[in-house]
C-alpha cells in the first residue's frame, strides 16, 4: 500500500472520513472512535474534549497516524494516509507531523539543544546549530541550550518538547494533555506559545480535559463514546465547562 494525494488541496489540516477505531472483539469490543467525520482546519487551533475514556487521544492518534483505523479514511491535507505502508507513514509523521504529549519524553542526558535536533537525524540531515538555537530561542529558552532536562523547570521542560516538535517544521501540531504535568504558571506559559503559533498560522490540533485550556484555542470538539456530540467557537473557560459538564451526565 502507498500513500495518495488528491488533485484539488483542501481547507482542512487533517480530514476524518467516517473513521472507526475498535479494541477487542465479540462481546468484548469497545468501539474508541464510531464512525466520525471531521475537518480540522488549516492555520486554526483545534481542542478536542469529552468525559474520560470518550476517546479523545484515540481520535487524535487515528489522526496522526499513530494507530491505524478500523473502517474510513485519513487525509493529511491532500493525501491520504489510511493505507500507506508502515515506512511511510514513519517518514510522513517525521516531515510533516509533530508531537507534544503530557510527558515531556526528553532525553536526560542530552542538553535542550541536542534533544530538539533528535528529529532531524533520522531524516539524514546534519543539524545546524544556528537552526535549533533560533527554534529553542522562539519558544523563548535560548539561554538554555545547554541545559540538560533535569536542570530545567517542566514548563522549561515542554518548551523544548514543542521546540523538538516544531523543527521539522510540521503542517500540523498535535498536542495531548501537553499542561497535564505543568503548574498554572507554567501551563499559562505554554498556551500562551501554542496561542502565538496558531495565530501565526500554524495548525494545532490538541486534547485536553483542562476548560481553560480549550478557551485558548480557536474551536472546540466535543466527544462522547467515540462520537462528536457537540462543537463550539469562540467560547470562554466557562462556558467550555458547562459544555463538557453537560456531557459527563
Amino acid at each position: 500500500m502507498t500513500i495518495t494525494t488528491t488533485s484539488t488541496r483542501t481547507s482542512a489540516a487533517v480530514s476524518l472520513r467516517g473513521v472507526s477505531r475498535v479494541y477487542g472483539r465479540g462481546v468484548a469490543a469497545v468501539r474508541a472512535v464510531d464512525n466520525v467525520d471531521l475537518d480540522l482546519p488549516r492555520g486554526a487551533w483545534t481542542a478536542v474534549m469529552g468525559p474520560s475514556g470518550s476517546g479523545k487521544s484515540t481520535l487524535l492518534h487515528c489522526a496522526a497516524g499513530l494507530e491505524r483505523v478500523d473502517t474510513g479514511r485519513v487525509l493529511l491535507g491532500d493525501t491520504d494516509i489510511t493505507t500507506a505502508a508502515d515506512r511511510e507513514l514513519t517518514t510522513l509523521r517525521r516531515s510533516r507531523i509533530g508531537f507534544v504529549f503530557q510527558s515531556f519524553n526528553l532525553i536526560g542526558s542530552l542538553t535542550a539543544e541536542q534533544n530538539v535536533a533528535l528529529p532531524l537525524r533520522p531524516a539524514g540531515q546534519r543539524p545546524a546549530r544556528a537552526e535549533v538555537r533560533a527554534v529553542l530561542a522562539s519558544v523563548g529558552l535560548a539561554d538554555r541550550a545547554r541545559h540538560r532536562p533535569r536542570e530545567m523547570s517542566g514548563g522549561q521542560q515542554q518548551r523544548v518538547a514543542i521546540a523538538r516538535a516544531m523543527v521539522t517544521r510540521p503542517e500540523v501540531l498535535f498536542a495531548d494533555e501537553p499542561t497535564g504535568a505543568l503548574d498554572s504558571t507554567a501551563a499559562r506559559t505554554v498556551l500562551d506559545l501554542m496561542r502565538a503559533m496558531a495565530d501565526g498560522g500554524q495548525s494545532i490540533v490538541m486534547v485536553t480535559h483542562d476548560p481553560g485550556a480549550a478557551a485558548r484555542a480557536d474551536a472546540m470538539v466535543f466527544l462522547r463514546d467515540g462520537r462528536i456530540v457537540d462543537r463550539l467557537s469562540g467560547g470562554d473557560a466557562r462556558e467550555v465547562a458547562d459544555r463538557l459538564a453537560a456531557w459527563e451526565r
